[in-house]
């Protein structure tokens, strides 16, 4: 990081005297006596760097880091390459915040750029914003740009992650929206249901694919349902998945959402994450947060500007059209790393690879009496019942340092797998629960 150099007791005096005082008790003397300080706090003294390594390393060790991974429930363990963690530790980089003066922050500028651009393509989407604070924060902001004067229902599935259904619930509470929950019918979201419920008030279908059983929905057909009610059709999609199944755009999407999380950002005890927001060409207007455009000065030079939005559309409390007023620049950055490097093969690779290791397990699973409660297409993620109650399998896992799938109830739990999960270990965690 840059160096922080305080001013000495000589330049406070200089600055002091220039401003009218001789001192700093003159300064503050419009302060009552009885509210100042008057013995020093009670913290204790400053630690040498070494004392402190030692306190922080104490401390850190009471976190439990386990070496296996079987769950995901929105936060995945993937591989990251050496280099996304390389570029996004140079200080110039470190301290990015909203780039406001463009002429003097171009290389974050265009850093973001290039994030917006790869966003757009593995989604299939014309524009993307700048980046929001997390997946479930950029599901409600998606469901509140879908809002219309004579449309203000939100269809959201039941199937979608529930931090993402309680932050849509969340945000549809302070903006008047109606919020009806499409009850899931065999690991997908029930059609029927709505077929039946969608109306000249529904402003939104929202659907995560795959959903959070980890099942591939029929989203092309839910677009068409939605889009024939006069409805937006709306998507959370797992970026990896991208690598494989068809974009958003192409199941008919008009906005795009999703973690970027996977995409070279660690799981590192809950965050940060990032959440990624696209649209097409017709909604652009309503995306919320920052926006980075490429333009040309007037010698035909490449610049980069941010357009189409102000920060004052965001800051206007209840009447604001949105309230993310800031961007996950350095996530974003680490995104747009990440993606630069795997590239469209190394993505396609990637989502190959949960998808083999995943159903590998699934059917070693059953094998031992662990079946799947779904059929159908599944991504990366599934899941089992069992007579045998999920917290035993989950503590005899444990006991051996691997972290087992997500407990729905006490039969049911969702497992997950991603490409760093090898076949070695898959077979050890089978054989574990075998034992049980």
């Amino acid at each position: 990081m840059g160096k922080y150099i305080p001013n000495t007791s000589t330049e406070q005096k200089e600055m002091l005297k220039e401003i009218g005082f001789a001192s700093f008790d003159e300064l503050f003397s419009h302060v009552p006596k009885e509210v100042k300080l008057s013995a020093e706090l009670n913290i204790p003294s400053g630690k040498s760097e070494l004392e402190v390594r030692k306190i922080m390393t104490g401390m850190a060790k009471k976190n439990h880091v386990f070496p296996v991974i079987f769950r995901g429930a929105g936060a995945y363990r993937h591989f990251i390459p050496a280099i996304v963690k390389s570029v996004i530790s140079k200080e110039n980089f470190l301290t990015s915040y909203t780039p406001y003066q463009a002429e003097t922050s171009q290389g974050v500028l265009q850093s973001i750029f290039e994030y917006q651009t790869m966003i757009c393509d593995i989604t299939g989407m014309d524009v993307s914003n700048a980046s929001i604070y997390d997946g479930a924060s950029a599901a409600a902001e998606a469901v509140n740009m879908c809002r219309e004067r004579k449309r203000s229902k939100a269809l959201v599935s039941a199937l979608m992650h529930p931090d993402y259904i309680s932050a849509i619930k969340t945000y549809c509470h302070g903006n008047g929206m109606e919020v009806e929950i499409i009850p899931e019918k065999n690991g997908l979201t029930d059609i029927d249901y709505i077929k039946a419920h969608a109306d000249e008030g529904t402003a939104v279908v929202f659907i995560q694919h795959p959903n959070f059983h980890g099942n591939l929905e029929k989203a092309q057909e839910i677009g068409e349902i939605a889009h024939e009610k006069g409805a937006k059709f709306g998507m959370s999609v797992n970026p990896i998945s991208l690598g494989l199944v068809k974009t958003p755009r192409e199941y008919g999407a008009d906005v795009a959402v999703g973690d970027g999380q996977a995409l070279g950002l660690p799981i590192s005890f809950g965050g940060p994450y990032i959440g990624f927001m696209a649209c097409t060409d017709a909604m652009k207007r309503s995306l919320p947060g920052r926006i980075v455009g490429a333009t040309e000065d007037h010698q035909g030079r490449t610049g980069y500007v941010l357009t189409l939005q102000a920060r004052e559309q965001h800051i206007r409390r209840e009447k604001a059209s949105s309230n993310v007023c800031s961007n996950q620049a350095l996530c974003a950055l680490a995104v747009g790393v990440y993606l630069a490097a795997v590239g469209k093969e190394g993505l396609k690779q990637a989502a190959e690879l949960c998808l083999s290791k995943a159903h590998y397990m699934a059917a070693e699973l059953e094998k031992i009496g662990f079946k799947r409660t779904e059929d159908g297409e599944f991504f990366n993620e599934f899941v089992t019942e069992s007579e045998i109650p999920s917290d035993k399998v989950l503590a005899a896992l444990e006991k051996e340092d691997i972290l087992g799938g997500y407990p729905l109830d006490e039969k049911r739990i969702l497992w997950c797998c991603t490409e760093v999960n090898d076949k070695a270990s898959i077979d050890r965690a089978v054989q574990l629960i075998k034992e049980v």
